[in-house]
C-alpha cells in the first residue's frame, strides 16, 4: 500500500491510503486537515500543499487557474486537486485548526448551493456520525463522526439514565449535549465544503433506545425498570423548533427521531437492518457491536431482537490500552513474516496511541495461539504479573488482566444474544446464511481471529459480512427513499423482542461464552 508521508508542524506523518482519493481527503480521515472552503473541486485554493519527494500528474486546470506560477514552481499545490499513485511526501503550507470531528466519505461534485438538503443522524452512545446529503439528486455531500460529549456523564447506558434522573437540570444538560454536537459538526461540514445550514430542510435522527431517551428528555426510569424492556418506549421530540435555532437550519425545516423499537431495542437496528436487506433471504443475523449491542436474526416468518449490555470494551474505551478507531489506533495486529515480532497496522499510520476493537481481538487472538493467554483468560508466564506489552517505544502500550476480562464480559453478553435468537428461531449457526457484523468495531475486523476468540459464530468466512455503520446507512435511507417508512412499519410488525434478562438460562450461557473460543465449541 503507498504511503503518504506529511510534515506538519516540522513533525512527519506517514500515512498508507488506498488510490483514487485526492490528498485533501486522506487527510480529512486524521487529525492533519488542511484548510478547506470548498467541496474539493479546486474554487477556495486554500488548500495548499509542497510537493518534496514523489511523482504526481501535472496541475489541474483550476491549479493553474488559482495558484501563481511562482507557486507551481515551488511544487505548491492543491491538496484537493492531488491524487497520489504512489509514495509522495508533502509539507503542510497551511493547516486548518484541529476538529473533533473527523470525516466521513462524499461524493466528489461541484458547489451545491441553494440544494434542498437533509441530515440523517445516527446516535450512539459512544459517537454520533452524521452526513449530509443533496436531497434531489441522492449525493453526499458531506459526513463526519465525532465522540458523544454525553461521555461527561458515564461511559454507559445506565449510567448515563441515573444522572438524567438525579435533576431535571440534569437531564436538559444530557439532552442538550448531543444537539450541540450535532449543531457543531453541521457547521464544519458547511464551513469546509462551501454549504450553508440554512439549507438542510430535514434532519432524520436514529439511535439506541436510551440515547433516544435522553435526547427527548423521555422518563429516563422508564428504562430502568426492567418490566418495561419488551415494551415500546415513546420517544417524541417535543419542540423541534429548538433544533432549527441551535444549528442554524432552515426555519420550516422537519427534525423526525425515528422511534426505537421496545426496551433497549433501537431504531438504529431497525435502520441497520433495512440498510443491510436482513429480510430478503432466511438465516440472516445481524450484529451491531458498540456499547448497547443489537443483536436480529430473521428466520423468514420473524425477525427476532434483542440486546445485551456489552459495555465500552468494542469501543476500547475503559479499555486501559484502548482507545476508539480513529488515528493513532492500532487496528491489525499479527506477526512479522519469519519474526517473532507483533507487527502493528496504525489508523492514518504513525505513532501507534493504543488499540482499537478490532486491533483488541487480534491481540487477543494472536495470544491465544502463542500460549500466552489460556481459554480462560489468564496470562501465562512471563506475563501473570504485568501483562502483555504491545510496544515499548513511544507510549507504552500494555494489555493486563483487566483488559482481558472486560472484553471477555463483553463478548460473553453478545455471544449470549447470539445463542438465544438461535434457539428462538430453532436454527443453529451452521443454517446462517449470512452474518453481518455492523459498528465501527466491524470495519476492520479480522473474521478468523473474531471466530477463534467467539466473537462470531463459527461459520464459513465468506459468509461474514463487514458493513460498518449501518445505522447510519439505514438512517440515510429513510432520509431519502419514498417507501423508507412503509418498510420501516413493516419491520416493526415483523419483529418480536427478547429480553435476555428473562432468559432462564442467562447465567449458564453467560458463563459457557466467557471462554475464549469459538462460539459452538464445546468445553470439555
Amino acid at each position: 500500500m503507498p504511503r503518504l508521508t506529511v510534515i506538519a508542524n516540522d513533525v512527519a506523518h506517514e500515512i498508507p491510503f488506498s488510490r483514487g482519493a485526492s490528498v485533501r481527503e486522506i487527510l480529512d480521515a486524521t487529525g492533519l486537515r488542511v484548510r478547506s472552503g470548498c467541496r474539493g473541486n479546486g474554487a477556495c485554493g486554500l488548500c495548499l500543499v509542497q510537493i518534496e519527494a514523489g511523482e504526481v500528474d501535472d496541475p489541474t486546470k483550476s491549479e493553474r487557474l488559482i495558484l501563481s506560477p511562482e507557486q507551481l514552481e515551488r511544487n505548491t499545490r492543491l491538496a484537493c486537486q492531488l491524487m497520489p499513485e504512489g509514495d509522495l511526501r508533502i509539507r503542510i503550507v497551511d493547516g486548518a485548526s484541529k476538529s473533533h470531528w473527523r470525516e466521513l466519505g462524499r461524493d466528489r461534485g461541484d458547489s451545491l448551493r441553494g440544494v434542498s438538503a437533509g441530515l440523517a443522524v445516527d446516535l450512539g452512545t459512544t459517537h454520533i456520525s452524521l452526513s449530509l446529503w443533496d436531497l434531489e439528486h441522492g449525493h453526499r455531500l458531506s459526513g463526519r463522526i465525532g465522540l458523544n460529549p454525553q461521555f461527561y456523564y458515564g461511559a454507559d447506558v445506565v449510567t448515563r439514565l441515573i444522572a438524567a434522573g438525579e435533576s431535571a437540570s440534569n437531564a436538559r444538560k444530557i439532552a442538550r449535549m448531543p444537539l450541540d454536537a450535532v449543531g457543531e459538526a453541521l457547521l464544519d461540514m458547511c464551513s469546509r465544503d462551501g454549504l450553508s445550514p440554512r439549507d438542510v430542510s430535514r434532519v432524520a435522527v436514529v439511535g439506541n433506545t436510551p440515547m433516544l431517551a435522553l435526547l427527548t428528555e423521555t422518563d429516563s426510569q422508564t428504562l430502568l425498570r426492567p418490566r418495561s424492556w419488551t415494551q415500546p418506549i415513546d420517544c417524541k421530540l417535543d419542540n423541534p423548533g429548538t433544533w432549527v435555532s441551535v444549528m442554524g437550519i432552515h426555519p420550516e425545516a422537519t427534525v423526525e427521531v425515528i422511534p426505537p423499537f421496545a426496551g433497549f431495542v433501537g431504531s438504529d437496528l431497525l435502520a441497520g437492518v433495512l440498510a443491510t436487506h436482513l429480510t430478503d433471504h432466511p438465516g440472516g443475523l445481524l450484529i451491531d457491536f458498540g456499547t448497547n449491542s443489537e443483536v436480529a436474526l430473521w428466520d423468514g416468518n420473524t425477525l427476532w431482537v434483542t440486546s445485551a449490555a456489552g459495555g465500552p470494551a468494542f469501543e476500547s474505551c475503559e479499555i486501559g490500552c484502548g482507545m476508539p478507531a480513529e488515528p493513532g489506533a492500532i487496528y491489525r495486529v499479527d506477526r512479522q513474516q519469519d519474526c517473532s515480532e507483533l507487527r502493528l497496522q496504525v489508523i492514518g499510520g504513525g505513532e501507534a496511541r493504543g488499540l482499537c476493537g478490532s486491533g483488541l481481538v487480534d491481540l487477543i487472538a494472536f495470544l491465544r495461539g502463542t500460549g500466552d493467554l489460556t481459554r480462560t483468560g489468564k496470562f501465562a508466564a512471563p506475563h501473570l504479573k504485568d501483562g502483555f506489552v504491545v510496544q515499548q517505544e513511544g507510549p507504552t502500550i500494555r494489555l493486563t488482566s483487566r483488559d482481558v476480562d472486560m472484553f471477555q464480559r463483553a463478548k460473553a453478553a453478545v455471544g449470549v444474544g447470539i445463542e438465544t435468537l438461535l434457539a428462538m428461531a430453532r436454527m443453529s449457526a451452521a443454517e446462517l446464511s449470512r452474518v453481518c457484523v455492523c459498528g465501527a468495531f466491524g470495519q476492520q475486523l479480522n473474521v478468523r481471529n473474531a471466530q477463534l476468540v467467539g466473537i462470531l459464530p463459527d461459520t464459513p468466512p465468506e459468509r461474514v459480512e463487514l458493513h460498518g455503520n449501518t445505522a447510519l446507512a439505514g438512517c440515510e435511507r429513510l432520509l431519502l427513499s419514498p417507501t423508507g417508512a412503509a418498510d420501516l412499519a413493516v419491520l416493526r410488525k415483523q419483529a418480536a423482542i427478547i429480553s435476555l434478562s428473562q432468559a432462564s438460562d442467562f447465567e449458564t450461557l453467560f458463563l459457557e461464552n466467557l471462554y475464549l473460543r469459538p462460539l459452538d465449541a464445546d468445553e470439555t
